[in-house]
Parts: C-alpha cells; structure tokens; sequence
C-alpha cells in the first residue's frame, strides 16, 4: 500500500524525488504519512481538496479488503 501512494503523488507533483511515504501499522489501523516538497502541497491536495479526498477514497477501499483501517496524513 505504502508503494500504491507513492505511484500516485509522484505522478501529481513537479519534484517526483522529495515524495517521502512513511507507514506505521498499528494493530487495527495504519497511518501513512505523506510528505511533499515546497510548492508540491497544493498539487497533491488539489482543487477544494478533491484530490486528497480522492487518494483517501481508494486508500481506504484497498485497506478494507485487508481488514484493517488506513488513514492518510499529507505534510509539506
């Protein structure tokens, strides 16, 4: 999953190599922090937030056949 958010952000931002996703899986939940470069925040989080919502969306449906639950932290 971890490798499945960063596809996606290196492909929405202008600075591919500064994308950083960092995992921490709990017992029921996994976090995964996000972290862009300066002026790549806007790009991953979109128009009104649309595209953040949207990575959400798919993280959590692909978390959801793994039983667990996944949340999305994105970081400048």
């Amino acid at each position: 999953m971890k490798e499945f958010v960063e596809f996606i952000a290196r492909h929405l931002v202008d600075h591919p190599e500064s994308v950083v996703v960092t995992e921490v899986d709990g017992e029921k939940t996994t976090v995964f922090e996000l972290r862009v470069g300066d002026g790549d925040l806007g790009k991953v989080i979109g128009r009104k937030g649309q595209t953040a919502k949207s990575i959400r969306t798919l993280l959590t449906a692909a978390s959801a056949k793994r039983g667990k639950r996944a949340l999305l932290e994105i970081l400048e």
